[in-house]
């Protein structure tokens, strides 16, 4: 049976610590939880008008875009592997 990969988007900008410290919690998520398909996109806020209004206040923020279900910073560990679980 073929697993639906999950499309995701790390949404951050240029020269963001807590952009770096959301990635790194993203990437440990994935590394424990590799039953789950997820195709991860690094977007950065500034790259249209509208995630600019709808995300730039509150980067880094994981969405999923089929959803458009977003998990805002500041997250853990087991918060993001529960968003990416459902």
């Amino acid at each position: 049976m073929t697993q639906k990969t999950k499309n995701m988007w790390l949404i951050g900008g240029d020269n963001c610590s807590l952009c770096d410290v959301a990635s790194d919690v993203l990437d440990l998520a994935l590394i424990e939880n590799q039953d789950v398909v997820v195709d991860i996109s690094y977007v950065n806020v500034k790259s249209t008008t509208l995630l600019f209004h709808l995300y730039g206040a509150r980067i880094p923020v994981l969405l999923d875009t089929e959803s458009d279900v977003a998990l805002y910073w500041p997250f853990e560990l087991s918060q993001v592997q529960e968003f990416i679980r459902s």
